[in-house]
């Protein structure tokens, strides 16, 4: 498979207001075209940082992130992040909210009858053409997440990154955008990188997991392999001895903090 993207030697600092903060520190690693990596870790681990940084938001104080051989000097259609919120222009229908992301990408080369079916075709891929004309107020948080996810796919990107977009949702809601990533994926081929503070939703969407330890200066601590077929049954998980053992170790991870010397 090919590289979409090579992250070598990456470091991040921010500026404060009582000195710098290192978030990243000698991050390394390849995502290949048409996989999901999945970045798991507790609060302060860097993965929004990361994901940041993939996206085009910051550059890197140190290192370099390089998408299909070329430096990610800032954001670009061919990777779209979806918030864990869903970050909706509340004065727009939900049609619109997508259409906006549209006509900024595909606008100075297509006619706006184009236009809207692009929107229109999103926001069908997730199972939302009769809300169209709703406003955000007027749906649920699980449809508002729908969409920001068909805002994102809208844009027709090489690349979806997520920051832990399902976090705030009841059990049943995650499980059915889980199970909706999954179909989109299959029929997009779609490379994805996931945040997540969650074992199960790693190991059910995820072909690695990144294990990122505690900050300051986070760092990858493990890359676990998952090595089964998409999409996958989260029930026929449950008696996979090896996806089992993965989610021990996350959990391990996750409980012990993302401390250093985490098994």
């Amino acid at each position: 498979m090919r590289k979409i993207v090579r992250i070598d030697d990456v470091g991040q600092t921010f500026e404060a207001k009582n000195g710098s903060l290192e978030a990243l520190r000698d991050v390394t690693l390849d995502i290949e075209e048409g996989e999901c990596i999945g970045l798991v870790g507790p609060a302060g681990s860097g993965k929004s940082a990361l994901l940041g940084l993939i996206a085009g938001l910051a550059r890197p104080t140190s290192g370099v992130i390089l998408c299909r051989d070329r430096v990610v000097a800032g954001p670009g259609p061919d990777r779209a992040l979806v918030f864990q919120n869903h970050a909706l222009l509340p004065w727009l229908t939900c049609f619109d909210n997508v259409y906006l992301a549209v006509e900024r990408v595909f606008g100075s080369r297509e006619g706006k009858a184009r236009l809207k079916q692009r929107a229109h075709d999103a926001l069908a891929q997730v199972g939302l053409t009769h809300a169209e004309i709703r406003f955000p107020h007027e749906i649920s948080a699980g449809m508002k997440q729908r969409v920001g996810l068909a805002r994102a796919l809208s844009m027709q990107p090489r690349m979806l990154l997520l920051d832990d977009p399902f976090a705030a949702l009841d059990g049943l809601t995650r499980a059915n955008l889980q199970d909706e990533l999954m179909r989109i994926r299959a029929a997009t081929g779609t490379t994805m990188v996931i945040a997540t503070h969650d074992a199960d939703e790693a190991v059910l969407l995820s072909d690695r997991v990144v294990m990122l330890r505690r900050g300051p200066g986070a760092s990858v601590h493990a890359v676990l392999e998952l090595n089964r077929a998409h999409p996958r049954d989260r029930f026929a998980l449950e008696q996979d001895m090896q996806c089992a053992a993965v989610r021990t170790r996350i959990v391990a991870f996750l409980e012990s903090g993302g401390l250093r010397h985490a098994a």
